[in-house]
């Protein structure tokens, strides 16, 4: 295993990508600056084997990871992640990038992530279950609902954090819902919570575009990644009067200067488990992507997208980051000197930890609200997250980012301050 830094070196890494961030928000925090070194330093990082029976009968291991980034503001909350690239460098970056998204959105959580490096479109059903249960019983000591609360991710559904709620049930002896978020609803999920992260895309995207003068109705739509976040992002702005005109995932990249159709392409899609082959729209070279003339763009798949070298070719007015760290620090720098507006993961995307939010409340009390409830409750509080944001940019004179993240950082590091340090 790599050995990992926990000094900024400059390379190309998740975890380097947000020390960068760090580095550049310390600057702001006056006298809290004295504590920064707190978001520097995962809390607690756990790394465990995952024996599997498969079902010919031999036995693989597979590396698993829960990361605890920081607790000071309340128990961890992050995703798991099951995918051939997750490595403990990544988990720790992403399990950091909680600690900020929850704290920028004022939720009583800390940070964490989780993940298994492993594809888990090779395994069958049963072999997904067996190492989601082993998982789940390996980080068992360190979850829990007023301790850390893992949710869905790449790789894993509601039907993995139904496998994972059981599994840490049986071993407590007593059914224990509020452990995981994203569960099904008769389960103790919530409504709205899987919509929620692509719906709380669109209201951040919306109140920025407000104040930035760029219409919706009209405006030009690419949209990286078409899973829950960007098809629900997209279907949103095409609601508002906006023409989705790229869509890219894995499969392929799709042009239509009139405007994709959405109900079209989500039929193929749920026929073909990819966009490859769609009718409706030109196939084009997925680095075209990033040539193509929008208004708006939507990273919503993996980080590290936009390099500095597409961020010059861009040809856009806003950046609505759906995605977890898809936007290199220098990356971030050139759209800056080109006047294109970054609304940043950290506040962008936390639509998805608000619901959960929500539904752990729900599991506390085992009382449950509609989902128009549930809407309204995240349009408030994503709303007010995104004006503070907004106008914190305005009286520091920076970018949305680095402003999400003073807000942020102010709220973490000053409970990390007045909680003290124990023992002493």
């Amino acid at each position: 295993m790599e050995k990992l830094s926990y000094v900024s070196d400059g390379s190309k890494t998740a975890w380097s990508t947000y020390l960068q961030q760090i580095d550049r928000v310390a600057p702001y925090l006056g006298e809290l600056s004295r504590w920064v070194d707190t978001l520097r330093h995962p809390k607690r990082a756990l790394i465990v084997d995952i024996p599997l029976q498969m079902d010919d009968g031999t036995i693989r291991h597979f590396e698993g990871f829960r990361v605890q980034h920081n607790l000071s503001r309340g128990p961890g909350k992050g995703g798991v992640r099951y995918h051939p690239n997750v490595d403990l460098n990544e988990v720790m970056a992403l399990s950091a990038w909680m600690t900020i998204k929850c704290a920028a959105v004022n939720l009583p959580y800390g940070g964490a992530k989780g993940g298994i490096r492993v594809d888990p479109f090779r395994l069958s059903e049963g072999e997904l279950e067996r190492l989601t249960r082993r998982y789940t019983s390996e980080i068992g000591l360190i979850i829990g609902p007023q301790k850390d609360i893992p949710a869905p991710d790449v790789g894993t559904n509601a039907k993995v954090m139904a496998w994972m709620m059981d599994t840490y049930s049986m071993n407590q002896g007593t059914t224990i819902t509020g452990v995981v978020t994203g569960k099904p609803i008769h389960l103790g999920g919530s409504l709205g919570r899987e919509k929620a992260t692509g719906r709380g895309v669109f209201i951040t995207g919306r109140e920025v575009a407000q104040r930035s003068g760029i219409e919706i109705e009209g405006a030009n739509v690419a949209v990286q990644g078409f899973g829950n976040v960007g098809s629900e992002a997209a279907r949103l702005f095409r609601a508002a009067g906006a023409r989705v005109i790229a869509i890219q995932d894995h499969s392929a990249t799709l042009f239509n200067a009139n405007g994709i159709d959405l109900v079209a392409l989500g039929e193929w899609q749920s026929a073909n488990k990819k966009i490859a082959g769609f009718s409706g729209a030109q196939e084009i070279d997925d680095e075209a992507f990033w040539d193509v003339k929008m208004d708006i763009l939507i990273p919503a798949a993996l980080e590290g997208q936009i390099t500095p070298q597409r961020a010059e070719k861009l040809h856009c007015r806003l950046v609505l980051e759906g995605a977890n760290g898809p936007t290199f620090p220098q990356a971030d720098d050139v759209l800056t000197s080109r006047g294109v507006t970054v609304v940043p993961d950290v506040i962008c995307n936390a639509g998805g930890v608000t619901v959960s939010y929500f539904e752990w409340v729900q599991d506390m009390a085992s009382f449950f609200w509609s989902e128009a409830e549930i809407n309204e409750r995240m349009d408030k509080i994503m709303t007010e997250a995104m004006v503070h944001v907004w106008d914190k940019a305005r009286e520091k004179e920076c970018s949305l980012r680095t402003a999400a993240y003073i807000v942020a950082c102010e709220r973490i590091l000053m409970a990390r301050k007045d909680r003290g340090i124990y023992p002493g």
